[in-house]
């Protein structure tokens, strides 16, 4: 057994083999490190611009807001698949939002309900419309922060998000 952690979320896995993505926040296997190598970019020494901040602050806002979304999905999906699925996106999402509350020292996220439609079929093509809209601009994000663990988090945030959109796509 080794401990494998990953440098997004700090999140320890435990198991024989590194695992192909966190299991907490999605991040793809190339940010996942044995323990005694791994530098969690949310610990590393580097100060974020006012620009930065503004960017993990919308970050945050849009996490928060697929948690909430994701919730309500999984409370309205009509398979135990399609409920768990969205009970796993509203994790990761919350992990997201919490690797940024780590970023900007704020408290962790509170979750407020809201509401969603009652067709899987258009909380499908919302989830797709809002992880669009988060790879995006996670994208854009990435290219234009002039730190390098921001530019890091938002380029695993964006890998994170399009792997989102597959996965819905194969509900549609």
């Amino acid at each position: 057994m080794k401990t494998y952690i990953c440098e997004i979320c700090g999140d320890a896995y435990i198991g024989t083999d590194k695992p192909h993505d966190c299991p907490f926040c999605g991040a793809k296997a190339n940010f996942i490190k044995e323990g005694k190598d791994a530098n969690p970019i949310f610990l590393r020494e580097e100060e974020l611009s006012e620009e930065t901040k503004k960017m993990m602050q919308e970050t945050y806002r849009l996490e928060v807001d697929a948690v909430a979304t994701y919730n309500c999905m999984a409370g309205k999906a009509k398979s135990y698949e399609t409920k768990a699925m969205y009970k796993r996106l509203s994790k990761v999402e919350l992990e997201h939002a919490t690797i940024v509350t780590k970023f900007l020292g704020i408290d962790r996220p509170t979750i407020e309900e809201v509401t969603c439609a009652d067709s899987e079929k258009e909380n499908y093509e919302k989830t797709v419309a809002l992880e669009d809209h988060a790879a995006t601009l996670y994208a854009e994000f990435a290219k234009n922060s002039t730190e390098q663990r921001a530019k890091i988090f938002f380029t695993a945030l964006t890998q994170v998000e399009t792997a989102h959109i597959e996965l819905i796509k194969n509900y549609l």
